[in-house]
């Protein structure tokens, strides 16, 4: 037994937020599986960072420029090779849990975010490419994402919705995924392998508000909010109007905590793991915070603790003038801006 299969006894799955060429074939994702972790995510940040730091993609660049192809054809074809092998790496987790963990997502361009019909092309398109029963593609939360991700369960794809960072954006999503497994029930086909993640952004919540607030409040909102969320999707899954499609198989979405790698050093490194531990939740971590939890971190079922007290702090921050939903709007934009420049950069030395 580890301290992430402790977590996982609790109903919580570990991902890991980084993937790599070399983090596969030196066997290091092997070994993470082993201790517990249960799955993999990326975006066009990590792809960015792995290009252009492992030595291993050097001779496939070289090669592939000597090809007929776009810069994002190229990087497609690195980049759904390595989630094809994650997803080879992944696929005992996912076989021996029947097909509720062991995933491994891939993005969707950034430039899509507002297209509704692109991301849909793209998303089968790609899911299409790895081949892989355990991949999960990636699609982010703005209007067009949701109403993509409706479309995208109808057809069976397994989705992770990425950028979230309220509870009024979640709930839409718990809407979008029921209406899109509706209809594939109504047209009699199967929902129960379908898995869907809402990618709930944590330290850029505290990131964004710390400095406006006082200091019994700072590092607190993200957690808040979270418990809140929590506290949403239990009503939501848990209530009459799921129901029915439950009993026809289907999965409820599960919260999944990003960006939980704190940003503020005189935060403990393994809060925003220490903090939300739940039932049928996933926290995706990066490698440095994968690995301090490991080594101190504290195995408790702490997501529904306390939720009043959250609900209170949340009820202060709003009489402070802070505006959440029109914070989580503004996050969303940015963190739109950031994968669409990581993009860039990634995308920059494929020419």
């Amino acid at each position: 037994m580890t301290i992430l299969s402790d977590v996982k006894a609790l109903g919580q799955q570990i991902w890991l937020d980084n993937l790599s060429r070399s983090l596969v074939q030196s066997g290091e994702l092997a070994e993470m599986l082993k201790q517990g972790v249960c799955g993999v995510t990326s975006n066009p940040a990590i792809f960015q960072k792995a290009f252009a730091g492992d030595a291993l993609y050097a001779d496939e660049v070289a090669a592939l420029k000597q090809k007929d192809l776009s810069p994002k054809a190229r990087y497609e074809i690195m980049a759904v090779a390595d989630v094809q092998a994650a997803c080879d790496v992944c696929l005992a987790e996912h076989e021996s849990s029947g097909g509720k963990t062991g995933f491994v997502s891939l993005e969707v361009s950034p430039e899509l975010a507002k297209d509704a019909a692109g991301t849909i092309a793209e998303a089968k398109r790609l899911y299409d490419a790895i081949g892989r029963k355990n991949a999960m593609i990636k699609v982010p939360a703005t209007d067009a994402g949701i109403e993509a991700l409706e479309t995208l369960v109808s057809d069976g794809l397994s989705i992770n919705l990425t950028l979230l960072f309220s509870r009024a954006q979640t709930l839409k999503a718990y809407a979008a995924y029921a209406r899109g497994i509706a209809k594939r029930a109504a047209a009699g086909l199967s929902v129960d392998k379908i898995q869907v993640v809402a990618s709930f952004f944590i330290s850029r919540v505290d990131g964004a508000l710390d400095a406006t607030l006082p200091e019994h409040l700072q590092g607190k909102v993200a957690i808040a909010l979270a418990k809140a969320a929590y506290r949403d999707w239990q009503e939501f899954f848990g209530g009459a109007e799921f129901a029915a499609l439950a009993g026809k198989g289907a999965n409820p979405v599960q919260l999944l905590w990003a960006s939980t790698g704190v940003k503020n050093p005189a935060y403990p490194d393994t809060l925003y793991v220490d903090s939300l531990i739940g039932q049928q939740t996933v926290n995706t971590v990066p490698d440095a915070t994968l690995k301090a939890f490991i080594d101190h971190g504290t195995v408790k079922a702490t997501l529904a603790e306390n939720t009043d007290a959250a609900f209170a702090q949340l009820e202060e921050t709003a009489k402070l003038g802070v505006d959440v939903e029109a914070l989580a709007v503004r996050l969303q934009e940015d963190g739109l801006k950031q994968f669409e420049d990581a993009f860039a950069k990634l995308l920059a030395p494929l020419a």
